[in-house]
């Protein structure tokens, strides 16, 4: 445990911003998901879920809760199925 006031103070900050992050993380990690489902299964708003998921990324880097060359590599591969799903269909 911490014994000086400014590190007892960080630790509470820590705190408030990893809970913060864990909720992004999760809600994004929940849009990716219904995104990669619409777009394998061909459903009809699949364009408009993977705009949302792209949305969230980006969103997410800027924010500094994903590195910014993590969110491009995710889009990048949401986008490269996104595409195909398309050309086949």
């Amino acid at each position: 445990m911490a014994n000086i006031k400014s590190q007892k103070k960080r630790n509470l900050t820590n705190e408030r911003r990893r809970l913060r992050n864990k909720g992004v993380r999760s809600e994004l990690k929940t849009r990716v998901k219904a995104a990669r489902t619409a777009v394998d299964t061909g459903a009809d708003g699949s364009d408009a879920l993977v705009q949302t998921a792209q949305r969230r990324l980006n969103k997410a880097a800027s924010k500094g809760v994903l590195h910014k060359r993590q969110a491009a590599r995710r889009t990048s591969r949401l986008m490269k199925a996104a595409g195909k799903a398309s050309a086949s269909a």
